[in-house]
């Protein structure tokens, strides 16, 4: 079998990459999972590799980078009320708390990253971090580390008004543990038989649900660790888990463009979503439970939207969210005190930060976060906060600012 160089498959100055073959570049590094691209063989995704796929994405996308600047931004950060604790997902993502959390009277931010301060030359080993960070999210320091697993961690998922998180590895594992107790794991919880890609909490806490590329959704008791569900469906390469606040419905997203709402009474399909054109990245649910949305890959504008759906009876699409130009990585609906409208918050792998109209879909203001590669994630920090989670340049703390109508500014990074 033909094999093309490794140089054929990354820029070369007379062969520049065309759209199509950035796209799928820039999926690659976003993913960090081995890719078959059209033409080319398999890659392993090897560090050196992606430094060089995601500077080809940055010209043609986001812009060069720019200087690389303090770990802390300059900008003070204003005094707030008590935060919350924020375990988060790989690559510096951040994923929401539980909105009573009453354990952290300072607040904090779980971000994963590797020892030591990542530097420009070392920013691609986010793609083998085994290690949960929890931070400060106010100061930036470093709180604690916890360790235990084999592989990179996948994504993370807190326990209601508890000290207790989970998390998921390439290695296959699911790992519970103790905020303000030992740097082990307090439990384990092994059976997929591929990267755990989903976690999601029960809204009692006695249940929780994990997801695989492996097709399954499994369900656990969190009390005895024991698996007391199992459910496999074809092609259904999990995303992403939501447990529906006060219901015992799962909402999920997968790699087969389908987004699926699960009864965890027995773990059966209780609706499928019309399936949509691109690969569904993430959801969110609405705190009253009644609306949802998700996130869609894509690339050129193409795709790379986020959709509303209502929860309740109709179960139909309410609006879409288009004007980013690459994959839509995560979303949240913000606090109704952020603005006289309900809103939601988007980020995406074309390093922007977009505020709509909850109800007419109208984007309402952008935020370029230029040299930051793919924005991974959003989490709610308080009342007029927002935690936003970079491949490149770690947590931002993005601050509403009304002074001039509803804008987003970065006062801080760490």
């Amino acid at each position: 079998m033909h094999c093309c160089s490794r140089e054929s498959i990354l820029l070369r100055p007379a062969q520049p990459l065309g759209d199509r073959k950035l796209g799928e570049l820039s999926s690659a590094v976003g993913e960090g999972t081995r890719r078959v691209f059209s033409g080319t063989p398999a890659l392993e995704t090897r560090p050196a590799l992606l430094r060089e796929a995601w500077e080809a994405v940055e010209r043609r996308g986001c812009g060069r980078p720019p200087p690389r600047r303090p770990r802390l931004a300059s900008a003070p950060v204003p005094a707030d009320p008590p935060g919350k604790q924020l375990p988060a997902a790989t690559r510096n993502a951040v994923t929401q708390v539980p909105s009573e959390t009453s354990f952290a009277p300072e607040g904090f931010v779980q971000v994963l990253c590797s020892d030591g301060e990542t530097t420009e030359q070392t920013q691609t080993q986010h793609l083998q971090i085994q290690t949960v960070v929890a931070y400060n999210w106010r100061t930036g320091h470093v709180v604690k580390r916890f360790k235990g697993h084999d592989r990179e961690i996948t994504k993370i998922a807190c326990i209601h008004k508890s000290n207790q998180f989970f998390s998921a590895s390439r290695d296959k594992m699911v790992m519970m543990w103790e905020l303000q107790g030992p740097s082990q794991p307090r439990q384990q919880f092994s059976g997929h038989a591929m990267v755990v890609t989903g976690l999601a909490v029960s809204p009692d806490s006695s249940q929780l649900c994990t997801g695989s590329r492996d097709n399954t959704l499994l369900l656990w008791d969190v009390g005895t660790g024991q698996c007391v569900e199992k459910a496999s469906v074809s092609r259904n390469l999990v995303t992403h888990l939501c447990w529906v606040p006060r219901e015992p419905y799962i909402l999920q997203t997968s790699e087969d463009k389908t987004i699926r709402l699960w009864d965890s009474r027995g773990l059966q399909i209780a609706h499928t979503f019309p399936a949509k054109q691109h690969i569904q990245t993430y959801c969110e649910v609405s705190e009253d439970g009644h609306r949802c949305i998700s996130c869609s890959s894509g690339f050129g504008g193409e795709g790379c939207e986020a959709t509303l759906w209502d929860l309740r009876q109709t179960r139909n699409r309410i609006c879409e969210y288009k004007g980013h130009f690459q994959t839509v990585a995560s979303c949240v609906f913000l606090p109704r005190a952020l603005a006289s409208m309900p809103v939601i918050a988007t980020s995406s792998h074309d390093c922007k930060v977009k505020i709509w109209n909850e109800d007419t879909g109208v984007c309402l203001f952008t935020l370029s976060l230029d040299g930051s590669g793919p924005l991974t994630s959003l989490a709610v920090a308080d009342t007029i906060s927002l935690l936003c989670a970079s491949f490149s340049r770690g947590i931002h703390l993005l601050r509403v600012d009304h002074s001039r109508g509803l804008e987003l500014r970065e006062v801080a990074a760490f």
